[in-house]
């Protein structure tokens, strides 16, 4: 038996848990690191407490200071998994900036699972965001019953569209639970090759250039593959409808610099809206970063209720409404009322333009 797995044999209880860091090796082949912090509160979880894996945006990484900091705000509400992409950090590979991501979060789901914890909630910033939602379509639970007409897939990825990457019989993570049962996208794009901000045009540039990804790997030390996409995936905009029954928070500032509005307005229309809450942030910008700890709260107040009792609060229609700066609920504006009955604060440009 092999060192990490005589660990993880030891590590079935998951109150015996404590702070660990080991590499996980995704479906096709790749080595990501991969770090668990137990939860901080001094109060005892639940009986069926769960665990928080944390997805970063691109160029961040388990040790970034930004990701440090959001891992150990929600670890106050659940324990956290928080992992570097393929490309980032001391992972192994290249990035494919959101394509081959989902096999790193499964990978990290399947870890979190292992250490004992029955249900966890996904939470991704930015890139990590369109991957949680790709993630939540593509990996479902057996017991949750089809989705969009597919079969349930028991943690093994759906095909849609004819898009998806299949996992190897045999390969480390093929029998494991990777899916989630709860997720949360933070500052997610709703679409591919969005160009409408002059910081999405930079790192398109950045991405595709020969000399873009020399900046990226030596200025944001982020290795991005120099290949482009041989189908382009699942879009997270088409994954939103295809995450029900699982419940989905979209959190997303009006004052984000890379996706105005329209993103996260077309992901709330386009998810299931008996199960879908979107959060509009005033004065709130990108990810991570921008995150303050007080929406970090919130935020892990809202996955760690989902968690301990998923049936106590169920949502009712597609807008939670406006949140403040500072995390509370804020006043929802006139004239915005949506088809579901729900509401949500008209603010920002949903134009696509910059500024």
């Amino acid at each position: 038996m092999t060192s990490l797995a005589l660990l993880e044999r030891i590590m079935t209880e998951r109150d015996h848990v404590g702070q660990v860091r080991t590499r996980l090796r995704t479906a096709d082949g790749v080595r990501i690191e991969a770090e668990h912090l137990p939860r901080t509160t001094s109060a005892a979880p639940a009986p069926d407490a769960g665990v928080i894996v944390l997805a970063h945006g691109f160029t961040g990484s388990l040790d970034r200071p930004a990701v440090r900091r959001a891992a150990g705000v929600l670890a106050a509400h659940a324990a956290v998994v928080t992992f570097s992409f393929r490309g980032h950090g001391r992972s192994g590979g290249r990035s494919t900036v959101g394509d081959r991501e989902v096999l790193d979060l499964a990978a990290a789901v399947a870890w979190a699972r292992s250490l004992g914890y029955r249900r966890v909630a996904t939470v991704g910033f930015s890139m990590g965001g369109s991957v949680v939602l790709r993630h939540g379509a593509l990996f479902r639970d057996a017991a949750a019953g089809p989705a969009d007409g597919h079969a349930p897939s028991n943690g093994e990825p759906m095909v849609h569209e004819g898009r998806t990457v299949a996992r190897p019989v045999g390969s480390p993570t093929a029998d494991a639970a990777a899916h989630a049962d709860a997720v949360v996208a933070v500052s997610a794009p709703a679409r591919w090759y969005y160009r409408g901000t002059a910081p999405m045009r930079r790192l398109h540039w950045a991405v595709q250039h020969p000399v873009g990804r020399l900046v990226s790997r030596y200025g944001l030390r982020t290795r991005v593959h120099h290949r482009d996409w041989e189908q382009v995936p699942l879009s997270p905009v088409a994954a939103a409808p295809l995450i029900s029954p699982v419940p989905l928070l979209l959190v997303h500032g009006d004052q984000d610099p890379y996706f105005p509005l329209d993103h996260p307005l077309s992901l709330a229309d386009a998810a299931d809206p008996a199960r879908t809450a979107l959060w509009l942030v005033p004065g709130f910008g990108h990810a991570e970063n921008a995150a303050a700890p007080s929406l970090l709260h919130r935020i892990g107040d809202w996955a760690a209720t989902r968690l301990h009792a998923p049936a106590a609060r169920p949502h009712h229609g597609s807008r939670d409404g406006t949140v403040a700066a500072d995390g509370t609920d804020g006043a929802t504006l006139p004239d915005s009322t949506d088809s579901s009955g729900g509401t949500v604060g008209a603010v920002g440009s949903t134009d696509g333009t910059d500024g």
